[in-house]
């Protein structure tokens, strides 16, 4: 017997009905935001063919180097929902201010943030990237300012990233668990594949950059010597360590087997002691994470508890298997360095 295949829309339709008050916005402002990232999947899987690989010899807001791809899924994000009428504005990684919807098109009641394309440096030596967006609520009608961006992740109302790798995955929270869907190439649609998905509250697994081990803090020195130390050391168990440099694909790698991320404070850049954006990157994880029960922090505080001070604002973070992260977090409180 052929199992019914339910699409991303199909499962939105059925979530948005056990919501009287529902108008259907939303649901239109995630089919949006999937079109995009189609498109994006195109782009990126083409590469080369299509000549969008490479520098596009400019720098985004951080200072960094951009790929031509940086730009291009930018703008596809960008066109793709301006126009619609769900959203009062957005808000992009690889921009400095924020993106008005332009005034011939009506203006909605959410806001979108989002990482057009995350771990691109990847993207040249033909290694996974991903799209990682967050939606927020606003009042309707106005013309959004800096503070209304501004909320701490508990205000989010849908949170998701799609990775681009031998299959193009889409995982989801509006608040009521995670999901992840298939992009179904030969019919164009999203389809669920991975129901209800749960982070194991154990692991022996951990990502981390082992590069920058000497200008890390003391807890996480700690944290990672006592893996490193295996069956022999006081943890009594191997580790594996793991690291792809793109947060999308380590995310996913968490949600489906276990495992501990971290991109913690480090004095390597006294200027930028975190490197993970709060508004693009750490606050959907967040909310991901948490929903398929694991954990999120900064070393200190809960991720989503944090009210965020600037647009492109850096956080630590360390996330992934709940008993792991508390585990660090309890390192950090016995150090003297805890929130």
């Amino acid at each position: 017997m052929t199992l019914k295949k339910v699409t991303l829309t199909q499962f939105i339709i059925q979530q948005q009905r056990d919501l009287p008050e529902a108008s259907g916005t939303f649901t239109l402002l995630l089919n949006n935001i999937v079109t995009a990232c189609k498109q994006i999947a195109q782009q990126v899987n083409k590469g080369q063919l299509i000549g969008v690989l490479g520098s596009a010899e400019s720098e985004n807001v951080q200072g960094e180097v951009q790929k031509k791809l940086d730009i291009i899924t930018h703008d596809i994000m960008v066109n793709a929902l301006n126009w619609t009428g769900q959203l009062a504005g957005m808000a992009s990684e690889e921009i400095d201010g924020l993106i008005q919807i332009p005034p011939q098109y009506p203006k909605g009641k959410y806001l979108a943030l989002f990482d057009p394309l995350d771990g691109s440096s990847n993207i040249d030596i033909n290694l996974a990237v991903g799209t990682i967006f967050s939606i927020l609520r606003c009042r309707e009608g106005i013309e959004p300012e800096l503070e209304d961006f501004l909320r701490k992740g508990v205000e989010q109302v849908c949170a998701g990233f799609v990775l681009y790798g031998p299959s193009t995955m889409m995982v989801l929270t509006t608040g009521h668990g995670v999901n992840g869907f298939t992009l179904d190439q030969e019919i164009g649609e999203f389809i669920l594949t991975h129901p209800n998905m749960k982070i194991s509250e154990d692991t022996n697994e951990f990502a981390i950059n082992i590069s920058n081990q000497r200008f890390w803090e003391p807890p996480v020195q700690r944290y990672i010597d006592e893996c490193l130390q295996g069956k022999e050391g006081v943890r009594g168990k191997d580790f594996n360590m793991r690291w792809v440099a793109s947060l999308v694909a380590d995310v996913y790698r968490i949600l489906t087997r276990g495992g501990v991320f971290l991109y913690p404070l480090d004095s390597k850049h006294p200027d930028k002691p975190a490197k993970l954006r709060l508004m693009y990157e750490a606050n959907p994880m967040a909310f991901i994470v948490e929903q398929a029960g694991g954990a999120c922090i900064t070393g200190r505080e809960r991720i989503l508890e944090l009210k965020p001070v600037g647009i492109h604002e850096r956080v630590p973070v360390i996330l992934g298997s709940k008993n792991e992260v508390d585990r660090i977090a309890a390192y950090h409180l016995e150090s003297g360095q805890g929130g």
